[in-house]
């Protein structure tokens, strides 16, 4: 039976088998002995997207630290909230904290906690994801919107279809309407200013 640790851009937590390019945490321990959540679902405003692999490190997934999540890919992590780990994404980080720099600003870089405080509030409207209605033409390859009940990404002249597995349709981008948009935006600035996602292969299909 899969653990209940799989994102999706709706920053929801599901039980799949799949697991995708990234793994994450959201500021330490959310489940219990008998590997099951508890009412939680974060443990502080810190939620990081990680590498898989980093210096060769094992880990027992929700064993005795933190509760490790997993995503499809770079931009389902972001629209849930995620930002990349300045540990074992450094280089990623830094980008990313520059391009926030740049969209928001700011004379020097933003540290973690500073771009942390601002997603905590952008994140999550009581229990639910919190949701932000725009301008689908002025979004950012990376975006993700609401169609119906399903997550749709952003990817140039279309819109790809979330899956655990991956993005399994893709529909024209369509032009002049408002949407709902899943990722915060902070990260929606990011975007914009070049911050350059890492997408699953299925993307490219």
């Amino acid at each position: 039976m899969p653990l209940q640790n799989r994102v999706t851009p709706f920053g929801d937590l599901v039980a799949v088998s799949a697991r995708g390019l990234f793994m994450g945490n959201r500021g330490g321990r959310i489940h219990m002995d008998a590997k099951t959540l508890t009412g939680r679902r974060w443990a502080s405003r810190q939620w990081i997207c990680c590498v898989l692999d980093f210096k060769n490190r094992h880990r027992e997934v929700w064993g005795r630290s933190y509760t490790e999540l997993f995503f499809l890919d770079e931009p389902a992590a972001l629209a849930a909230g995620h930002r990349p780990c300045f540990e074992c994404r450094r280089n990623d980080a830094l980008a990313f904290a520059e391009r926030w720099r740049q969209a928001h600003k700011l004379q020097t870089r933003p540290r973690a906690d500073e771009m942390d405080a601002i997603l905590h509030r952008q994140r999550r409207h009581g229990r639910a994801k919190h949701q932000n209605r725009r301008d689908i033409d002025a979004l950012p390859d990376g975006a993700f919107i609401v169609l119906g009940e399903g997550a749709f990404a952003v990817r140039g002249k279309s819109l790809l279809r979330w899956t655990p597995q991956g993005y399994d349709a893709r529909r024209p981008r369509p032009r002049g309407s408002k949407v709902d948009v899943l990722t915060p935006p902070a990260i929606v600035a990011v975007l914009s200013h070049g911050y350059q996602p890492h997408w699953h292969p299925s993307a490219n299909d």
